[in-house]
């Protein structure tokens, strides 16, 4: 149960929700999404896997491992976001979505990991096992929206860390703030809403980096700029995002995104979320083709928006 002193304009005392933008679909829209004609994917992607570069007096090093999971290296700690080492995105990783690639950073090759930072329950960015093996493994903290702590808590994990939105951390040695997000949460049927999602943003040596989660395009992105300073590196999702009437109001599009990046004015965007589970029906290589026309279309260079090779890491200067 949550408590009652901490309801928010996005809880209503019994479910959370989407103040402003698109309505989610309900689950009765599910099966017509399902009749949608999916693209093919390959069934498995040959992806090398790299041990991540010493820091080296960086404000912090970034590495997309894949989908939505990045290694964070900063001199305050070691943070890792949405961590999804599973073969499959679904209940007991026995069904759902297989991954076509592997993480481009072996488990057993990450640094020591200090901080988690989960933006939401859903499968393809809060998986048990995974988490149960960095409990195991490195003791970290783990920062996440309000509801989610009893669901990580059962994976092994001690120390939780529950945040509204815009609300800073206060158990990690480096600043860290929950960000707004259009989405939804549910691990099955009826639980649907009953956890927030949100995004980060954190600040290693004075940089801002942004990780958006999982969201769709909605008002929120200048008022991130606003409340928190200017944005040194915005990590934004660009996959899943057909069919649009049903995906619309979950997941931003690649055009969303290089809006979003611009409402952020950030110096630096980074693609994730596409190429490493099969969710929506679109093809595996559209969302990075589609995102490079977007930047033409909206006059942002390719350097500035940019779908790195999953374990290339980007280093940010002090």
């Amino acid at each position: 149960m949550l408590n009652p002193a901490r309801l928010t304009d996005q809880f209503d005392g019994r479910r959370f929700f989407n103040p402003s933008g698109l309505p989610v679909q309900p689950f009765t829209a599910v099966p017509r999404m399902l009749l949608e004609r999916r693209a093919p994917w390959p069934s498995r992607v040959d992806q090398p896997q790299r041990r991540p570069p010493d820091l080296d007096g960086a404000a912090a090093l970034v590495t997309p491992i894949g989908h939505a999971t990045f290694l964070i290296q900063t001199a305050e700690g070691n943070i890792l976001t949405d961590p999804m080492y599973s073969e499959r995105a679904g209940p007991l990783n026995l069904v759902g979505p297989r991954r076509v690639r592997r993480p481009a950073i072996r488990f057993d090759d990450l640094p020591r990991i200090a901080i988690v930072l989960l933006s939401h329950n859903h499968y393809d960015h809060c998986d048990r096992r995974t988490l149960a093996m960095l409990a195991r493994r490195f003791d970290p903290i783990v920062i996440a929206p309000l509801g989610n702590g009893a669901l990580v808590r059962s994976t092994g994990i001690r120390r939780v860390e529950e945040l509204d939105w815009w609300d800073a951390a206060k158990t990690p040695p480096l600043p860290i703030t929950l960000t707004p997000a259009h989405h939804f949460s549910a691990r099955h049927a009826f639980d649907r809403n009953r956890a927030l999602w949100g995004g980060f943003l954190l600040a290693p040596a004075g940089r801002r980096i942004y990780f958006a989660g999982d969201t769709a395009y909605a008002t929120f992105f200048p008022d991130v700029r606003r409340r928190l300073g200017p944005i040194d590196l915005a990590l934004l999702p660009i996959g899943a995002y057909e069919p649009r009437w049903f995906m619309r109001s979950v997941h931003m599009n690649p055009a969303e995104a290089v809006q979003a990046h611009l409402e952020l004015e950030a110096t630096e965007s980074i693609a994730m979320h596409y190429g490493t589970f099969q969710l929506t029906t679109e093809g595996i290589d559209e969302p990075p083709r589609a995102l490079e026309e977007a930047c033409r279309a909206s006059g942002v260079g390719l350097s500035q928006f940019r779908t790195p090779a999953f374990g290339e890491s980007l280093r940010l200067t002090r």
